[in-house]
């Protein structure tokens, strides 16, 4: 394949979103309501986290 080929960057650009995906789903099981409250600097989100 040609470095230009237009199906070798269609196929490198999947994989990438794939990898994104599964780290964004595997990122999301180990963080807690407190966590992601803290990463927020919206009251809503912070006052949601506490309470539950």
């Amino acid at each position: 394949m040609a470095s230009g080929d237009p199906g070798a960057v269609h196929l490198v650009g999947a994989i990438l979103l794939e990898t994104n995906d599964e780290w964004a789903v595997q990122r999301g099981r180990y963080m807690t309501l407190e966590t992601i409250a803290s990463l927020s600097d919206d009251p809503i989100v912070r006052l949601s986290a506490v309470t539950a």
